[in-house]
């Protein structure tokens, strides 16, 4: 042990046979570079000054842990269908190259999907990508490009029936008629979402301790929106006689304060029993979401209420979406100016979406040019 002196063993370990082999830690180095800036009299900082990292700074709590499996992007519905696909194709999925994001792109491009449809699941893998390892789109972008010029048709966005008060009233009075939970909960939704204005999201995703019910109005505290980043606002949301948006929502939160649930999501799954879904019962409803209801699981309803009462469509789909579009309808129609639709629906300033998808048809549909021209024979038009 002479060789050594005390000052200069750093480390030792233990080997096979019960010996002792020192080891020397490397010299601490300077941790400097270009923008390193010290002060008269600093000492440069090297790598023996960082911190000592324990087992404990490396782990999460198991509720971190749980939190971050339900916000897993890996778990996304394209992002399953693409991991699928590259196990079918022989092909690693995460981290994937960028030519096999860009082959998948030109598999999406042969389905004949749209064009809205293809970035959105793109761009969701992208993201479900380890931080430095995310493949480079601009290959991809260039059959899409393409794909634009070629497939007129994938470009075409099919608008949601719109479920205006002639369809709303009666779906709600439906699922109200034998007044089961789930008839009280999906009515409560459907005019808190035809007066809201809001986007799927954002319905299912309102919380108890967010809403102010009064007699004649319901206050809907937003912390932000998909146009309104970082910005609170309180929504009102005043009643009407045909959507009794006050009686319907009071009768669901009675039903789930009956259940001691005076906190969390206002719209969550049900039990086979009727029973609210809660934090207790998590594990039986069995969804990334939790308690909170899905919105596949709201299309769900709004098909099944529709169909039950027995009401027909125009050949546009069916969904969620539809809450939204029927109160912008009935606002256009009643003479809404892209102004007060852009604020009733929280659409960014400036966006095209009211004037084009909603007052321009309920314009034109009151406008035909078509009207000026006197009917060609106009007693026997009558006859036919």
């Amino acid at each position: 042990m002479t060789a050594y002196d005390e000052d200069e063993i750093l480390d030792a370990e233990l080997v096979d046979g019960g010996g002792l082999v020192l080891v020397e830690e490397p010299p601490a180095r300077p941790l400097v570079d270009h923008n390193t800036v010290l002060r008269p009299g600093q000492a440069i900082p090297t790598t023996a000054d960082g911190p000592q990292y324990t087992e404990r700074d490396l782990y999460v709590s198991e509720e971190t842990a749980q939190s971050l499996a339900d916000t897993d992007p890996t778990d996304s519905g394209p992002m399953r269908a693409f991991k699928q696909w590259c196990a079918e194709q022989g092909r690693v999925a995460v981290p994937c190259t960028t030519a096999t994001f860009t082959e998948y792109s030109r598999h999406l491009m042969q389905r004949g999907l749209k064009v809205a449809t293809i970035k959105n699941y793109m761009s969701l893998i992208k993201t479900a990508m380890p931080p430095g390892k995310k493949p480079d789109n601009s290959l991809y972008l260039r059959l899409l490009a393409n794909y634009r010029k070629t497939n007129k048709r994938a470009l075409r966005v099919r608008q949601a029936f719109p479920l205006t008060l002639p369809y709303i009233v009666p779906i709600m009075e439906k699922a109200e008629a034998d007044d089961r939970p789930i008839g009280i909960r999906d009515a409560a939704m459907f005019a808190f979402g035809y007066r809201f204005l809001g986007r799927s999201i954002e319905d299912v995703d309102a919380m108890i301790e967010d809403l102010t019910v009064l007699d004649d109005r319901i206050n809907v505290w937003l912390a932000e929106d998909k146009t309104h980043k970082n910005e609170d606002q309180t929504i009102v949301l005043k009643d009407r006689a045909d959507i009794q948006l006050v009686r319907r929502m009071r009768r669901w939160l009675d039903y789930l304060a009956g259940h001691g649930i005076t906190s969390g999501p206002v719209f969550r799954h049900l039990l086979k029993n009727g029973v609210p879904a809660s934090e207790e019962t998590r594990a039986k409803t069995a969804t990334k979401r939790g308690v909170h209801l899905r919105g596949h699981a709201v299309n769900e309803r709004v098909k099944f209420w529709f169909a039950a009462a027995g009401l027909v469509g125009d050949g546009r789909p069916i969904t969620s979406h539809g809450l939204r579009a029927g109160g912008a309808t009935d606002l256009a129609e009643a003479g809404a100016t892209d102004q007060e639709l852009e604020d009733a629906g929280r659409w960014a300033k400036g966006s095209p979406i009211p004037r084009k998808v909603y007052v321009r048809p309920a314009q034109a549909g009151k406008k035909d040019p078509f009207d000026k021209v006197p009917v060609h024979n106009p007693a026997r038009a009558a006859l036919e």
